[in-house]
């Protein structure tokens, strides 16, 4: 027996959005095979984390936020959740991590942007300020993979909005490029795209690279990030995450 791997996600009313996780967190059970993988959401629709997190399990639990930064989500409400069950440890949130990185610059890509083009990366925002401070270590990651410069907007709480990052790089002419860091397709995803980029780009989606952050995340959490399993086609480089060393 071993720990289960309590896969949760903010929750959307998104049919598109719902499947975009379910895949998501089919993905991150063939990658192991022999760890218990639950469901779970912390707002819109269950099976509530509360319930999921509370459940008996001999070997406890470790939830791995679907989430792409530290915010209210996982600091109090997974947390909540973890201190009402036994045994159950939280993992940290997704992001920042390379694969992310590459995801988007991919996306973005994918979408038809010129990697000279500026880009706006288009993040959810958060009332916990650790979420900018995790943004901008994946801008700085992005940046590494886009020849453009590389700006940040949010869709909510935070300032510069998505629209106002978008006018203030196209200010010096030529099309933006706007990147979504979002993980499914859902509200805020459907509000990015009419922010006015040349191009948008679709969510992270259930990109096998994504998975593998978030098996990676269980893994340290349980302090075995070596057991972090491979991707084909994933360099050594790209696959190294330096926020793993951080004080």
């Amino acid at each position: 027996m071993t720990a289960t791997l309590i896969a949760c996600a903010h929750g959307t009313r998104s049919e598109q959005g719902r499947a975009s996780i379910d895949a998501l967190r089919a993905r991150i059970a063939a990658l192991v095979p022999d760890v218990p993988v639950a469901e779970a959401y912390v707002d819109v629709h269950g099976p509530e984390l509360d319930d999921v997190a509370s459940a008996p399990r001999a070997q406890g639990a470790v939830i791995v936020p679907l989430l792409l930064s530290t915010g209210f989500h996982t600091e109090v409400d997974i947390r909540r959740a973890a201190l009402a069950g036994t045994n159950v440890s939280v993992a940290r949130a997704l992001g920042p991590h390379p694969l992310l990185a590459d995801v988007l610059a991919d996306r973005a890509l994918a979408a038809g942007a010129d990697p000279t083009w500026p880009l706006v990366i288009a993040a959810a925002g958060s009332s916990d300020a650790r979420a900018r401070d995790d943004v901008d270590a994946i801008r700085a990651l992005v940046e590494e993979r886009w020849e453009g410069p590389v700006t940040v907007g949010f869709v909510a709480a935070m300032a510069p909005t998505v629209s106002e990052a978008v006018a203030s790089a196209a200010a010096h002419g030529g099309p933006v490029a706007v990147a979504t860091y979002l993980l499914a397709p859902g509200h805020f995803a459907d509000l990015v795209a009419g922010t006015g980029g040349a191009v948008t780009s679709a969510p992270l989606g259930d990109d096998p690279r994504i998975a593998r952050v978030a098996v990676q995340r269980y893994a340290e959490a349980l302090g075995s990030p070596a057991s972090e399993p491979s991707v084909p086609g994933a360099s050594a480089s790209r696959a190294s995450d330096p926020s793993s060393t951080s004080a």
